[in-house]
């Protein structure tokens, strides 16, 4: 299966195919000897050159996030040879854009003010959730056309923190 990933506003190529018990993993045109387990619903345990890393996915309406240890990383997923995904693909900066809690927790920081410019993957929002900050990032470049939380206050999973376009 080939698959666009992007990143925290990177986008990469993963290709993974399962062999009979392993499998094979090209990134980027790198092939990464890997063997992989799941241990949980949306947690893996990967073994990656003789280190181990435990990934755990977390899903909201509107975004995903890939946690590697105590390290959030804004995720999206799409499979190249879907006419959804080349569709989302062509239109991805057009429009408003609602950056979003993934879970409940407290606003730490408000890194930008309304009508300030952005880069896609610039820091918006720092949120505290289960004793971690993780930095909510903008998913394009644009201006902030709202901020609807203020530091010290608190969210629930899928509120809308700010709006990008």
């Amino acid at each position: 299966m080939v698959y666009e990933i992007i990143i925290d506003g990177n986008k990469r190529r993963l290709e993974l195919d399962r062999r009979s018990d392993e499998w094979e993993c090209v990134l980027d045109g790198h092939e990464i000897p890997i063997d992989m387990v799941s241990t949980h619903a949306d947690v893996l345990s990967l073994l990656i050159d003789g280190k181990t890393y435990e990934v755990k996915r977390e899903r909201s309406a509107s975004s995903q996030n890939i946690w590697i240890g105590n390290t959030c990383y804004q995720a999206e997923v799409r499979d190249p040879r879907s006419l959804r995904g080349r569709n989302r693909a062509a239109g991805d900066d057009d429009g408003p854009k609602k950056l979003m809690a993934a879970m409940a927790g407290k606003v730490v920081r408000v890194l930008v003010a309304e009508k300030d410019e952005v880069d896609a993957g610039q820091g918006i929002i720092v949120v505290e959730a289960m004793k971690m900050q993780n930095e909510i990032k903008s998913p394009k470049k644009g201006v902030i056309q709202k901020v609807l939380v203020a530091q010290g206050g608190n969210v629930n999973a899928g509120d809308v923190l700010a709006v990008v376009e």
